[in-house]
């Protein structure tokens, strides 16, 4: 199989440090989910991981929950809510909608919150390294003293310092020795939770959380490493920095991953620009969990694209047209072969994840089916190839609903979020 790796900007022949493949996708800040640009990112690494998984590569997967920073303290203000409160709500909203879409559930899904015993441990051992240093209850990283930082963004100094600014940095802030060195931890607020540390009460930085949740629960170094696009700077890069600084084993992670950016009306979807198409929404509309699948993965994940009507309305179409086709009457003429559209399949997902040009693959598939059913053809075998390969896309078709693992995987997660 080949990825596109970001570190080379390259496409590379991935192969697996050990039997397992180790993934980490950075999760969510739990508020204002799910949209579209939420869940393409989410269902392309589940189109991953199910093709690994088929291929025999058993994964070991952790997505985050994002549930203290700056983003989730000044909504909870806003909505005069509890900060925990408003998190675990939102992260069951997520759930529900991950498993109403047959999203596989990550193997580990841990917050932020959960780890700061790691992550006072970590900044810890950046102090030590002389790659950090603390002023008034505050710890920064000093960029300066990591010659390595940049290599994943490959942005100039003069090109990373507006980047950030919009991300969460804070250049004006008095303590810091250059305005692009980044808070690990951050001294208390009145009026914000705070955890007690060895600088004072405070809380961590938002970088600090990811590298220190993916080194605990998959190691110090791991095979995959991902996330939509607009983390690549800063929040990636950092986790590199401290990651890598902090074990001093490099590479921390071995490819790196990125979903492009969602657009709608002109804009990337976002929530500061309040322009979200919601997954909740189109259910409710009555579009299907395999239209919204399917709608999905005829985008390949590293295109940025724009949320089209017309093109939900087409995938739908395509999704009742499989449907028909896997549960269609079999004659008892000469057999339908499928294996060269399972042979495309597999050559099509091995090629960078190309699930646009396997769900045409399978599109085809799917018309032969109903074709050969009219001849009176046997069909059955080519229906259950369709099945198969449309499962490792997340469809569900004629199951009647999500699989087990996911209902049984997504539920024991959710019981950790519900008061």
């Amino acid at each position: 199989m080949k990825l596109y790796n970001a570190l080379s900007q390259r496409v590379e022949t991935f192969e697996p440090q050990g039997d397992a493949v180790t993934i980490y996708v950075c999760g969510i800040t739990p508020y204002d989910t799910t949209h579209l640009g939420h869940i393409f990112t989410y269902a392309s690494f589940d189109n991953l991981i199910r093709y690994l998984e088929s291929s025999g590569r058993p994964v070991r997967y952790v997505q985050n929950v994002t549930d203290i920073d700056d983003d989730i303290l000044r909504k909870a203000r806003q909505a005069g809510d509890n900060w925990r409160d408003l998190g675990n709500r939102w992260t069951v909203h997520f759930i529900e909608d991950n498993l109403a879409l047959n999203v596989r559930p990550p193997d580990f899904y841990p917050r932020a919150t959960e780890v700061i015993e790691e992550i006072i441990a970590a900044v810890q051992q950046l102090l030590a390294a002389g790659v950090a240093y603390q002023v008034a209850g505050n710890v920064y990283f000093h960029v300066a003293s990591d010659p390595g930082y940049g290599q994943l963004s490959r942005l100039s100094y003069a090109e990373m310092l507006p980047i950030a600014n919009e991300r969460g940095n804070n250049p004006d802030d008095p303590h810091k020795r250059d305005p692009l060195d980044f808070v690990l931890w951050q001294a208390h607020v009145p009026g914000e939770p705070a955890w007690h540390s060895p600088w004072g009460s405070g809380r961590p930085g938002w970088h600090i959380e990811c590298s220190t949740m993916s080194t605990k629960y998959l190691g110090q170094t791991i095979d995959i490493h991902g996330g939509g696009a607009d983390l690549l700077f800063p929040h990636h890069e950092s986790e590199i920095a401290q990651a890598e600084q902090a074990t001093r084993v490099k590479p921390f992670t071995h490819f790196w991953l990125h979903t492009a950016m969602v657009r709608h009306e002109g804009e990337k979807m976002s929530k500061s620009l309040g322009n979200l198409v919601m997954v909740r929404d189109l259910l409710r509309d009555g579009w299907s969990p395999d239209a919204l699948r399917l709608y999905l993965a005829t985008h390949h994940y590293r295109d940025a694209w724009s949320h089209s009507p017309e093109e939900l309305s087409q995938a739908a179409g395509m999704a009742q047209r499989w449907l028909e086709a896997i549960t269609a009457g079999s004659g008892d003429g000469s057999a339908l072969d499928s294996e060269p559209a399972a042979a495309a399949f597999r050559t099509l997902m091995d090629d960078d994840l190309n699930t646009p040009a396997a769900v045409t693959a399978l599109d085809q598939l799917a018309n032969d089916i109903l074709a050969a059913g009219r001849a009176r053809q046997d069909v059955r075998q080519a229906q259950e190839t369709l099945r198969r390969h449309a499962g490792l896309l997340g469809l569900r078709l004629d199951a009647g609903g999500p699989e087990e693992r996911v209902v049984a995987g997504w539920q024991q997660h959710k019981e950790r979020f519900v008061s």
